[in-house]
């Protein structure tokens, strides 16, 4: 072994290796590590026990007393989320019977009767959110002047008359901070019509939603209701009717173990036996009512459902008449007769256009018109139609027009008029 490149005796010597094992140091070595890693793991459960949620409380079973403290408790909003887990995990559990359901049912009752607290909670935190909004636009909008004042000196600043004052220094400091001050201005009034344009988007949706089938939505809406108060008022039958039959079991087993006696246990129970059969028939009453008035508006409703129906088919057949109309005015007849091709077709162009407007003509003449006026009419629009012509086209659509005398002696006249409404009419 040496030192460098010298080959002196002090920079040279010899290094002599054992390889033999220690067996003693490697066991204290293993167990130094096992050590650590045991410290790991404990110091890992820890970090995991400390970091991991607590565990929920025990749900206590159903009892009488219990069941009087979970009720009270419903009632109160601090609570009310303890309570309904509670009632959730009794209801899961089994612990209704026919003993303890109408314990069950007015506990249920007032959970839903605490919707009407939550939807007023949300009412004012939509108000506040409102509000919220209100004055950060306020805010915003003050910004964005305070902006629009710096960015118009600036402005100021760059016309000459001022400009050439400055030194090119200031000049160029100048520009960027009228820069900088544009860019922000920008954004934040991007970001305010950003705003606006969610809230008009909104107001759109809203007022789609008004709009929508407003016919419709209200009998649908009043027969929903119906239906829910009239399954409201089944489920209190149904409960009065088990307690009722509860008192008259427990009243039967009285009877049987005890001797026949009247005492005051008895008359109360008579009493409550008598109230609830007076509250039952005024149930019964009521829902016989309830029943009544929701046939009355499924009657109205199947009513009003036929009279849109039949109002449609008029109006398409009304539709079809106008459409057969307009093919019997722009379609001229076709003349079966061969003779003179030429004078035909040209016949039929000049007049397959006239029928619309001889149409239109005594449509405005409701006393008709004679077939001179007639032609005086047309001859302005085009000079080469003559009076045969007209009567002979007339003549092929009886459908449409229809000749008549007016007038005696000397007077008499033939006048045309228009009957192509006449046949839609009668149908």
């Amino acid at each position: 072994m040496r030192l460098g490149s010298s080959t002196d005796k002090k920079d040279t010597g010899r290094l002599h290796v054992d390889f033999a094992q220690a067996r003693d140091d490697l066991y204290e070595w293993e167990c130094r590590q096992r050590l650590y890693a045991r410290e790991e793991r404990h110091r890992r459960r820890m970090e995991e026990d400390r970091f991991r949620p607590p565990s929920p409380p025990l749900i206590v079973h159903y009892s009488d007393h219990e069941c009087s403290q979970l009720g009270d408790k419903i009632k109160d909003e601090a609570a009310f989320a303890e309570a309904v887990r509670v009632l959730l995990t009794w209801v899961e559990r089994g612990e209704v019977n026919r003993r303890n359901a109408n314990n069950f049912y007015s506990m249920i009752q007032s959970s839903n009767s605490h919707i009407r607290q939550l939807m007023s909670q949300k009412a004012t935190h939509e108000k506040e959110m409102e509000e919220a909004k209100d004055k950060f636009k306020s805010a915003l909008s003050g910004i964005l002047a305070q902006f629009e004042q710096i960015v118009s000196v600036f402005h100021a600043a760059s016309k000459q008359k001022a400009w050439d004052h400055f030194s090119k220094a200031q000049r160029k400091n100048l520009d960027v901070w009228r820069k900088q001050a544009e860019e922000i201005r920008n954004m934040q009034n991007e970001e305010l019509m950003g705003i606006r344009r969610e809230e008009e988007m909104e107001m759109s949706d809203d007022d789609m939603e008004d709009t929508h089938n407003p016919d419709e939505s209200g009998p649908v809406s009043q027969a929903e209701t119906l239906k829910e108060e009239n399954d409201s008022l089944r489920c209190q039958l149904d409960a009065y009717r088990n307690e009722v039959e509860l008192l008259k079991q427990e009243q039967g087993k009285n009877q049987e173990h005890t001797p026949p006696q009247h005492s005051e246990e008895d008359t109360c129970r008579q009493q409550q036996l008598t109230f609830l059969q007076q509250a039952l028939q005024g149930m019964q009453k009521q829902l016989l009512k309830m029943c009544e008035e929701m046939k009355q508006r499924e009657a109205e409703m199947e009513k009003t459902v036929e009279d849109k129906q039949q109002l449609e088919s008029q109006v398409k057949s009304l539709k079809e008449g106008l459409q057969s109309l307009k093919t019997l005015t722009t379609h001229t007849p076709q003349v079966s007769n061969t003779h003179n091709t030429c004078t035909l077709y040209s016949f039929k162009v000049s007049l397959s256009p006239s029928s619309g407007i001889i149409s239109t003509f005594l449509h405005v003449h409701p006393f008709g018109a004679s077939i001179e006026y007639i032609c005086s009419y047309l001859q302005r629009l085009n000079t080469k139609i003559n009076t045969g012509e007209v009567d002979a086209l007339l003549g092929r659509l009886p459908c449409t027009f229809r000749q008549e005398l007016t007038g005696v002696g000397a007077s008499l006249e033939k006048r045309w008029k228009f009957c192509g409404f006449e046949g839609i009419m009668t149908t």
